[in-house]
Parts: C-alpha cells; structure tokens; sequence
C-alpha cells in the first residue's frame, strides 16, 4: 500500500486543465431582450433535449443545485411546456424529434423566448452531417438566444439569461 501511496505523491496530478472558455460569442438582440421584458422578475423553462450527447443537460442540472442556485434568481425549470416562458433546447433536431419540437413549441403560451443551449444546437457540432440530424433548432423554430459551448458552462448559462433579461436590480 505505501509503494502505490509514495508513487501516486511523486506523480502527482496528471489530469488535463479544464480550458480557458471563449467569450460568449453574442449578445441577445433588443428584439429578444424585448421579449424578454415580462419576465424581468420570474422566468420559467423548460429543456427539450432533441438529440444530444446529454453534456448540457448535466450543465443545466448543475444549475440547480446549491452551488449554483437559479431559484434564487426567479428563475424556473418546469415540466409542461403550458407553464413555460422559455424553452430551451439542446442537441441538434434528429428526425424523431423534429414533430416534438415542433409541438412543444406550439404549446408554449406567447410571448415565449427560445434558447439554443449548446454548439450542436446552433451548428450541429459534432453530429454536424450524420444521416439522422435534420438541422440546427433555427431551421425548424425560431431561436432568440445562442449560448455556445460544448458544454457552455452553468455560470456562462446564469450570464447569458441575466443579460437577456437586463440588470434585475433596476426597475424600467
């Protein structure tokens, strides 16, 4: 047992570092901030999963947990699209998903906002030409917000709804 000890303290850590994230590439539109103006103060979605390697749905758990604590921010994961102001949607359109998308969409009440979480959801990713992916969500239900990243982190998730929704603090 001390020779795996001493040769795990003279090794020492070998795992990769986590990489520096990009800068979230774009600001939400004043179209979708606009959108976004009800729901200043409470915001509810719901995630569709369209076909994804299940990475952002883990981000957006986490999201929930103590350490990140939406909640706390008025913000809301619910489990009927008719409740919902927002979608948010991961992984590209499959063809099986694509009439479920659709009709989620449809049963979200106006005004509605919808997310794009995730590289495979904006472009497709890695599962960008396979046989069973229809398309990026934007070609099948309008997106007002992108959040890229593969996986985009929860705090990057936090900062892209803030900004949609403007500063909390103040009263417009």
């Amino acid at each position: 047992m001390f020779r795996i000890l001493r040769k795990s303290l003279k090794t020492g850590i070998v795992t990769g570092q986590y990489p520096e994230t990009a800068p979230i590439g774009e600001a939400p539109a004043s179209e979708a901030k606009d959108q976004a103006r009800p729901f200043r103060s409470s915001l509810a979605f719901r995630a569709v999963d369209t076909g994804s390697c299940n990475a952002c749905e883990m981000e957006m758990n986490a999201l929930a947990n103590p350490v990140y604590d939406i909640e706390r921010f008025g913000i809301h994961i619910v489990a009927s699209p008719r409740h919902a102001d927002a979608l948010v949607v991961t992984g590209p359109v499959t063809v099986n998903m694509e009439r479920a998308l659709k009709d989620v969409y449809k049963q979200t009440p106006d005004p509605k906002i919808v997310i794009a979480l995730g590289d495979c959801a904006i472009n497709c990713g890695a599962f960008k030409g396979s046989y069973a992916v229809t398309g990026p969500v934007d070609r099948h239900i309008p997106v007002d917000v992108r959040i890229g990243g593969c996986p985009p982190r929860p705090a990057e998730i936090i900062q892209a709804l803030a900004d949609l929704r403007g500063n909390l603090s103040s009263k417009e």
